[in-house]
């Protein structure tokens, strides 16, 4: 049943459980958006520099300045949804409307045209922004609140988010592990690398449509109350929300991290002396999140988001510190990597769950309902962390002194990879304890809701 309240919200009377086939088409669109992100992240610097020639300090300034520009499309793209009005809803379209310019942005990035160094890092630069900065941003703005759009109930939101983050690892986990296998299979050097991005575009195409299909839309807000508020207002209402404050802060410093994973290759290739332990680096990467997830979601229930990020948080401290007793030994890494994965796992479950629950907050401060600008700060997070990420790996490599395409390496250029790849990742994590330190909002969250209700009633 459905009930029209004085502020123009349609609710559910009741409150609607989600079936497994809608969490699993949701946690579909997260595998193809990977397919794009953690492709970019992992081999992009690698591929600017090793097959395109362009220099580390040259690759990190074309994805900063790239990710920067998702700030200002991020925000653009959460009031395009809030205003949206369609037969498929308000964020769902997207997803139809967007699928296919997504596979073909997939294909354009990996492509290095031989048109001279400045033609090269020209088209570099215009590919990663319109792949990361618009296509990415438009798609991914919408879909993730979806979380905030297909229920309103905190343990659904929990389940969804964690869908999200399994297959989106799973798409992480085929891309580490399959990548450079398929690239050589299709003779390597830039043909191997466009075969590769042709078969992942289609691939992203197919899923998000799957995603499009099987989801529904069921926390409907009519289109005018959310239309009429200015920007500038809705912006406002943000950056008083401190608990959206605090999640966007944790979803960006955890996107950081995963920025800095371009340094993967590099370590396998130039500490551990085999780019190929890259197959086992991977899985060891996004499995053991994987498996955290599995986890987690129940534990949240009993222990709150916020109190498991924290314990992933300091978990992933101590797997970095295990990778510092021997950093040349493949076994000790994997370890490492292991630990630090699986704490990974809460903070990735509990940002964008959190990211949801911070919408009712915001509600209940202002009396506005923004899911589409509350949201950005999703996609906000992952491309301007990343594009941190990557910009602090390509000048750490630069001051270290790496040069591209050589056999081996300076002292230095050994140093700042080592640096960047074990002891930057705890000085992050150390952050997102500090931060989540502040957040009380899982306490807090069911008077809201109450409070809330209560208001549309009267």
């Amino acid at each position: 049943m459905e009930a029209r309240v004085s502020d123009g919200t349609i609710e559910k009377t009741d409150v609607q459980k989600i079936g497994l086939g809608e969490k699993v088409s949701y946690g579909l669109g997260n595998t193809a958006a990977n397919l794009l992100l953690t492709t970019a992240n992992m081999f992009i610097a690698f591929f600017y520099t090793e097959i395109g020639g362009i220099a580390a300090a040259t690759v990190g300034t074309i994805l900063l300045a790239a990710r920067l520009l998702d700030g200002a499309s991020d925000i653009a793209m959460g009031i395009i949804v809030d205003k949206t009005s369609s037969k498929h809803g308000k964020a769902r379209p997207w997803l139809l409307w967007l699928a296919i310019p997504f596979g073909i942005a997939i294909a354009l990035l990996f492509t290095s045209p031989d048109i001279g160094m400045t033609g090269k890092i020209v088209y570099a630069f215009i590919t990663y922004t319109i792949a990361l900065a618009i296509i990415y941003t438009a798609i991914t703005v919408p879909y993730n609140s979806l979380i905030g759009l297909i229920t309103q109930d905190q343990d659904e939101r929990v389940q969804l988010s964690a869908f999200r983050t399994i297959f989106g690892m799973a798409g992480g986990v085929l891309v580490t592990i399959v990548t450079m296998p398929i690239v050589n299979y299709f003779g390597g050097g830039k043909h191997g690398w466009q075969m590769l991005s042709i078969i992942y575009g289609i691939a992203a195409v197919i899923l998000y449509l799957i995603c499009f299909k099987n989801t529904e839309e069921r926390s409907i807000v009519e289109i005018g109350a959310e239309s009429k508020v200015p920007v500038k207002k809705g912006l406002k209402v943000l950056f008083k929300n401190k608990y959206w404050l605090i999640t966007i802060s944790t979803i960006l410093i955890s996107f950081v991290a995963s920025g800095l994973a371009g340094i993967n290759v590099y370590y396998a290739k130039y500490i551990l002396g085999n780019p190929a332990y890259m197959g086992m680096i991977g899985p060891a990467t996004f499995v053991p999140i994987i498996v955290g997830v599995l986890l987690v979601t129940p534990l949240i229930q009993k222990f709150g988001k916020r109190n498991l990020a924290i314990g992933g948080s300091v978990l992933s401290v101590l797997g970095s510190i295990i990778m510092i007793i021997n950093s040349t030994n493949i076994n000790m890494i994997l370890v490492g990597m292991v630990l630090r994965s699986l704490g990974i796992a809460p903070v990735a479950v509990a940002s964008f769950a959190m990211l949801g629950d911070t919408v009712e907050y915001g509600e209940w401060k202002s009396g506005l309902r923004i899911e589409g600008l509350t949201f950005s700060a999703g996609t906000f997070g992952e491309k301007v962390g990343t594009g941190i990420g990557g910009v602090i790996l390509g000048a750490i490599l630069q001051l270290g002194g790496y040069v591209g395409g050589q056999a081996a390496q300076s002292d230095s250029a050994l140093l700042a990879i080592k640096f960047t790849f074990i002891h930057l990742p705890i000085i992050l994590f150390i952050g997102q304890i500090v931060l989540l330190y502040f957040y009380k909002l899982d306490s807090e969250y069911p008077q809201i809701v109450e409070e809330l209700k209560n208001r549309k009633e009267d």
